[in-house]
């Protein structure tokens, strides 16, 4: 797949040193210097890595919220549920902030490296990162495998801003002034307008945070920078404004459907040239990864848009269109010579190929290569490409190989396997209760240091749904009054009773649907999600939905979608 939705049917992919330096047909001379090489047979379709432009990664160690409990509104609402601290909140506080007998962050390593593993077994060699924050004041990203839009350190890469300081989210002018700030690249992904506009009413809590973008009749702070994330309450006319000014967006579906029960205005989005990407958002109310939220974006096209996207459209809207919101068209989204060779290889050899990647599932995954290195696959391919000797793993009852090793990687996740990184968050996760009352009960330790020695530095997660950090993921612009600010403020107002008298044992949410029992009867018990989309769902996976009691499942119920 090139920039042109080119298809070889039978074609090699040459790479040297991370980038592809040729894409031709098989019966074609090899480039120079490869004239000794000879290629390995993948049996499968080369496609682009796939690119996630929003997932709040750290949380996607818990399992899916089931059922959400009613139909909320707006993003100011569902924090302040009970279940919320319960579920979410109270167990991240405690995986980002627990410190074992010798005061290290014991817990941080290990989440790293599983939700890593999480994304790429499905395929995606790019999302956003990790950020820490330490007592000393300073704010990094963890060093993965996975490509962070955040933190790139490659200038044809330019960074994502996925934050913007609380002074420059006070009013829509100093937006504005940040946006278009001289010398300055890469785009904003931020959230925005989170919740849902009903048709016929023009005014709701999350379309004013749109409306707050306006500076002055025909100003707004908005342009080719920025993306908004989740966009559902949105009307068409302001979509009308985002694609008017060059603005993008982020669409999450199903995290959409879970806790509004409805999702973007993806129609309006499209006839007013916004350009979409995707996102799974995060486990607690998303995806389980990005593969399936292709899924859930297919069947709200054909079920409930009337065949609005096609197979190609949605293959786009993970690799070329994705690259191009980050603006690294010229260097990711596509397989051709000067690129980086971010790609995946799913077991497919007829058909459509976008329609093939649609109907895969993590078991069809074999082989992830992020920058010329084959991270994850199936044993044969991994060993061909020099990577053979890592650690290995069962997805669906299939054996596959990774190779975790990085140089440049941090070197605290880089001591834990995959197994260990499982084990660990199942112990953690169990025993929330305990750690919550090691946490409250324990003083506040203080290494014996030399007088002129510093303070040890300790790290913590930037859990910035949880507690202020100084930035924030959507620009919180007031429109009448504070009272409609979300996030840490309202995780605050609910945290009254210690969160060990809350807690209970949560289960580890496991790596991928094809080892998740649970996960797709969860999705059938999910009252906000409509009917088509959960047994259609179901249906990709080769399983039967049981809808929940309450749902109509009578003749006038829509049948199963099938991918076509």
């Amino acid at each position: 797949m090139d920039a042109a939705f080119t298809v070889l049917n039978d074609g090699v992919l040459y790479i040297d040193r991370g980038a592809i330096v040729a894409v031709q047909a098989r019966a074609a001379p090899p480039p120079p210097g490869f004239e000794a090489v000879a290629p390995v047979r993948t049996e499968g379709t080369l496609l682009p890595g796939l690119i996630e432009l929003h997932n709040h990664l750290s949380y996607n160690v818990l399992p899916l919220w089931s059922p959400v409990p009613r139909r909320f509104e707006h993003r100011g609402q569902w924090p302040d549920h009970p279940d919320y601290r319960r579920l979410i909140s109270g167990p991240m506080t405690i995986v980002g902030t627990w410190r074992d007998a010798q005061g290290r962050a014991a817990l941080l390593a290990p989440l790293v490296r599983y939700v890593e593993c999480k994304c790429i077994v499905a395929g995606v060699t790019t999302s956003q990162g990790i950020m820490l924050n330490s007592n000393a004041g300073v704010q990094r990203h963890y060093r993965g495998i996975l490509r962070n839009v955040e933190q790139t350190d490659d200038p044809d890469l330019p960074e994502a801003k996925a934050r913007i300081d609380d002074v420059e989210a006070r009013n829509a002018q100093a937006f504005l002034a940040r946006l278009n700030k001289q010398g300055e690249s890469g785009c904003f992904l931020l959230h925005l307008s989170e919740g849902v506009t009903p048709d016929g009413q023009a005014d709701s809590l999350a379309r004013r945070h749109f409306l707050a973008l306006r500076v002055a009749a025909d100003t707004w702070a908005i342009n080719q920078r920025l993306a908004g994330i989740h966009a559902a309450g949105l009307l068409a006319e302001d979509f009308a404004v985002l694609g008017g000014h060059g603005g993008a967006m982020v669409w999450s579906p199903l995290s959409n459907l879970l806790l509004y029960g409805a999702t973007a205005r993806v129609d309006a989005a499209r006839r007013a040239g916004v350009r979409i990407g995707l996102g799974s958002d995060w486990s607690p109310s998303g995806s389980k990864n990005l593969l399936c939220e292709l899924k859930v974006a297919w069947l709200v096209s054909q079920q409930l848009l009337g065949g609005l996207f096609s197979a190609r459209d949605l293959a786009a809207m993970v690799t070329r269109d994705a690259a191009a919101i980050l603006q690294w068209e010229a260097a990711l989204g596509s397989l051709e010579p000067g690129k980086r060779a971010d790609l995946l290889v799913i077991d497919a050899h007829t058909g459509d190929p976008y329609e093939a990647l649609l109907r895969a599932r993590e078991t069809d995954i074999h082989l992830v290569m992020v920058n010329g290195v084959a991270r994850y696959g199936v044993p044969s391919l991994m060993a061909a490409l020099g990577a053979g000797g890592g650690e290995t793993l069962r997805v669906g009852g299939r054996t596959r190989r990774w190779f975790l090793a990085q140089d440049s990687g941090d070197p605290d996740v880089a001591q834990v396997s995959l197994a260990e990184a499982r084990r660990q968050l199942r112990a953690a996760l169990h025993d929330l209760p305990r750690l919550a009352r090691e946490l409250e009960q324990a003083p506040v330790r203080r290494a014996t240091l030399a007088l002129d020695a510093p303070e040890p530095v300790v790290w913590s997660l930037a859990l910035d749904e949880i507690r202020p950090t100084g930035s924030e993921l959507r620009p919180r612009l007031p429109f009448e009054a504070p009272d409609d600010f979300t996030g840490p403020q309202t995780a605050l107002r609910a945290a009254a009773a210690p969160l060990s008298t809350v807690l209970a044992p949560v289960r580890l949410d496991p790596l991928t649907v094809a080892d998740d029992p649970d996960y797709l009867a969860r999705i059938a018990a999910q009252p906000n999600v409509p009917v088509p989309i959960r047994s259609g769902l179901a249906a990709f996976y080769g399983v039967q939905a049981t809808p929940p009691p309450q749902v109509n499942t009578g003749p006038g119920a829509l049948p199963a979608a099938q991918p076509h």
